[in-house]
């Protein structure tokens, strides 16, 4: 399996002014094409669309995608996981990722110019991937190459397929082709799928640990609640069916149980290559979520006809779930206006279960992209009023806070900030909303508490706003020994200042 064919790198590509890890999208994305890295980012701009216009305002603005590649790997039991990549973002993605309670280290292969000119990071990754692959520890090793190891055409796909019985598994998560995090988990866990349907084409596999399901399953896409896959597996009993492993698997031998499954829930739409592989192994996907009346009806109805389960069984799975599910509903109402908007990817399931509560939800924005797995969720929330932004902006997402003037404000760390400024109640959907169950009954009532705490506290924002005027905002932010003194003779100089320099930029762009 040890190729001794050299490897092509180009790192040529990234010589010029600028041209390195701080490079634009770009540039970085020239370089990589360059360096023969067309056909993979061929394949995340058809899986992970983004606008061919999109500056830097006009596409999520989200934490480095590879994040998302990098907890896929740390959370899978016997998997080690590399970088490869500049030392300022692998200090960022393990910092990171031990604040988000990883408790395995990660892997790092550094460079410096002439490692990456020469060639030799791609001789130091296969030395370390080697040194990895214990067959005692690890049943993988994943390598990830970064932005600037991907724009010089390192070439993970030259690395042995396996050693020692250890599978290697090398992926490419650029920031200038993979838009997200959410979308970079589906990265890893599209590859690690597709390299785990050929293992089935081959031969026998390792069985699962608790043993195979004595009942058709239904494998469950996309991260959630711990709780959820219990609440779901509840809710396929009386159809005769139960849930599978979810998508992102803790453990490699759940890979073989996710591809053999009855059906493909797509709780996340956006997991792309994922479902690719799936379709592959010809597996029928199903798009939404069991969240709300509504959308536990019209779920447990597509899984029971894609699963050929009779009508009658449908019915009584139907019949168990949602008088429970409407109780609860009706039991915790919420009541005010709301905005919402996230990077997660179950922005509009969490939007449906709010709207179903009572809430008036006017806009929901999401990082990632619009699919035909999410169209269901999406003609629902547009029949009842909701703006739905694919590939929102943190710019669209404060637009809609200050058109909408909402009661509170669910989204990003910075769309709190802001909301908060604007003395609106606000929370941070990550923590706060999405570490919560959503689905079936225990998913109706689960928000309610939270959210309407959280609008309760308009008063409190009132109160500070008055007591505290505007002292600590605009220019007189900051750390300051005594009063601030405003200064309008230098404003208006700055004033005078900015009208010359845009004079003289108009006068220029006609003589050109």
């Amino acid at each position: 399996m040890n190729d001794p064919r050299p490897a092509t790198l180009n790192p040529d590509a990234l010589q010029g002014d600028g041209l390195g890890c701080h490079s634009g999208r770009a540039e970085m994305l020239a370089a990589a094409q360059q360096a023969g890295k067309s056909e993979v980012l061929e394949q995340y701009a058809r899986d992970y669309p983004l606008a061919p216009e999109a500056g830097p305002h006009d596409q999520p603005q989200s934490m480095c995608p590879a994040f998302g590649s990098l907890r896929v790997g740390l959370r899978m039991r016997r998997t080690a996981t590399i970088l490869s990549g500049s030392a300022c973002c692998v200090y960022g993605l393990t910092f990171t990722s031990h604040f988000y309670g990883a408790r395995r280290s990660v892997g790092y292969v550094p460079f410096n110019s002439e490692t990456l000119v020469t060639g030799k990071l791609f001789e130091d990754i296969r030395e370390a991937v080697h040194k990895e692959a214990d067959p005692d520890k690890y049943d993988a090793v994943v390598i990830i190459n970064l932005c600037v190891p991907t724009a010089s055409g390192v070439p993970l796909q030259l690395l042995p397929k396996s050693i020692n019985g250890v599978r290697i598994i090398g992926i490419d998560v650029p920031g200038f082709g993979v838009p997200t995090h959410a979308e970079a988990k589906d990265v890893l866990a599209g590859a690690m799928l597709r390299y785990a349907r050929e293992e089935v084409a081959a031969g026998p596999v390792a069985a699962p640990r608790n043993g195979r399901a004595q009942l058709p399953t239904v494998t469950l896409l996309g991260e959630m609640f711990p709780a959820d896959p219990v609440g779901i597996g509840m809710m396929l009993a009386p159809m005769g069916l139960a849930a599978g492993p979810v998508v992102p698997t803790r453990e490699w031998r759940e890979l073989y149980s996710a591809l053999d499954c009855a059906v493909v829930a797509a709780i996340h739409p956006f997991y792309t290559a994922s479902i690719r592989e799936f379709e592959a192994a010809v597996r029928p996907v199903v798009g939404s979520a069991p969240v709300g009346y509504d959308g536990t009806e019209a779920w447990l109805q597509a899984i029971g006809t894609a699963a050929s389960v009779p009508q009658a069984r449908i019915d009584a799975a139907k019949n168990a779930m949602l008088p429970a599910i409407r109780g609860a509903l009706a039991k915790t109402p919420i009541k005010g206006r709301i905005t919402l908007s996230g990077y997660e990817g179950s922005e509009l399931l969490v939007a449906r279960l709010l709207v179903e509560s009572g809430a008036d939800v006017r806009y929901v924005g999401s990082a990632c992209p619009r699919t035909v797995w999410s169209d269901a969720d999406r003609e629902w929330l547009e029949a009842k009023g909701v703006r739905v932004q694919f590939r929102a902006s943190l710019e669209q997402d404060l637009a809609a806070v200050d058109e909408f003037r909402p009661d509170l404000a669910i989204g990003t760390t910075p769309v709190v900030q802001a909301a908060k400024q604007a003395s609106i109640p606000s929370l941070y959907f990550t923590n706060l909303i999405s570490a919560r169950p959503l689905m079936g009954p225990a998913g109706a009532g689960s928000l309610a508490q939270v959210i309407n705490a959280a609008i309760a506290n308009k008063g409190r924002f009132d109160t500070m706003k008055a007591f505290f005027g505007d002292v600590g905002s605009g220019d007189q932010a900051g750390v300051w020994e005594g009063v601030p003194v405003a200064h309008p003779e230098f404003r208006e100089q700055t004033r005078k200042k900015i009208i010359r320099l845009q004079k003289k930029l108009e006068q220029e762009a006609i003589g050109t």
